[in-house]
């Protein structure tokens, strides 16, 4: 089978993070805003992860400016919110970028540019890779990566596509050579490595279980829920984190998280983790780089 569904089994490997920590959680934001397919350049308009939780079925085949106006929102305020929370906490964050979306809005572009958080590559667009040949795929990769540079000044360490790769991504990132790390992967609490026709490649693994799409699909409700289900992973993370410390990924939209009832529980959350000791909130490069370094491949 080409499936592991054994991993590191009862033993995983201690992942000993810096200053003996407990825990390491990387805050995610998607920038996704302007980079989703649209009417003008697809036939058709996005509505994935918006307020409204299924698109209207009158709407097939139609413009649906609505969806469009709330995809605006995030680049237009809900990004900003985010920022300044960043900033103001002091606490990095790592961007699932899609490269026309950087393209889309030069001001945050450049905020990114002087920031010190990282990239991983989350698309040329933001569309659905398994739906493309490996001839295209690989075309759009090494274009979103150039255009990311172009945009921010700053390379792509990493690569995640919309839910899903196509059987090609992971071969393609890895002869890449200018990736540090996969993301596309949502099956472990701790990074692990691959082999691609004996390139080895590091697997940081994603979640859409502590993410805000849980709002736009309509299993959260309040911003209360949010940060309720983070507080219970983090806390339960922490406790077995004395003996085998893991990872946590907290993912963010901005059309989600940054409107400011949902806002609130997320800077709830940031100073709940930072009231506790032993926690390392990094980047995803911090810990590919640190995986590498301490878990290298066999």
């Amino acid at each position: 089978m080409s499936r592991d569904f054994v991993g590191y089994g009862p033993t995983p490997p201690h992942a000993n993070w810096p200053g003996g920590a407990r825990i390491a959680v990387n805050f995610v934001i998607n920038f996704e805003e302007g980079s989703e397919p649209s009417w003008d350049v697809d036939g058709f308009s996005e509505g994935g992860l918006t307020e409204s939780a299924s698109v209207d079925p009158g709407m097939a085949g139609r413009r649906d400016l609505g969806a469009e106006s709330m995809f605006e929102y995030g680049s237009r305020v809900g990004w900003w919110r985010l920022y300044r929370t960043f900033t103001r906490y002091h606490v990095p964050a790592t961007l699932f970028a899609c490269a026309k979306a950087l393209e889309a809005n030069p001001q945050a572009a450049a905020a990114i540019r002087e920031s010190d958080w990282d990239i991983c590559g989350h698309g040329y667009r933001w569309i659905k890779h398994f739906e493309l040949d490996e001839a295209e795929e690989r075309r759009q990769i090494a274009a979103a990566v150039a255009l990311i540079e172009e945009r921010t000044g700053k390379p792509t360490l990493g690569w995640y596509c919309r839910y899903a790769p196509s059987e090609n991504t992971r071969r393609i990132v890895a002869e890449h050579g200018g990736f540090l790390y996969s993301s596309d992967t949502y099956n472990d609490e701790l990074p692990y490595w691959v082999r691609e026709r004996g390139k080895p490649l590091l697997m940081v693994p994603y979640t859409l279980s502590t993410n805000d799409v849980k709002f736009g699909r309509g299993v959260f409700g309040p911003g209360d829920d949010f940060f309720a289900y983070l507080r219970d992973a983090f806390d339960l993370l922490y406790e077995e984190g004395a003996e085998r410390p893991r990872m946590m990924s907290v993912g963010l939209h901005m059309r989600l998280a940054g409107h400011p009832g949902r806002a609130a529980a997320l800077i709830r959350f940031i100073d709940y983790i930072q009231s506790k000791e032993r926690v390392w909130i990094c980047r995803r490069a911090d810990i590919a780089r640190h995986w590498a370094a301490k878990h290298p491949p066999k």
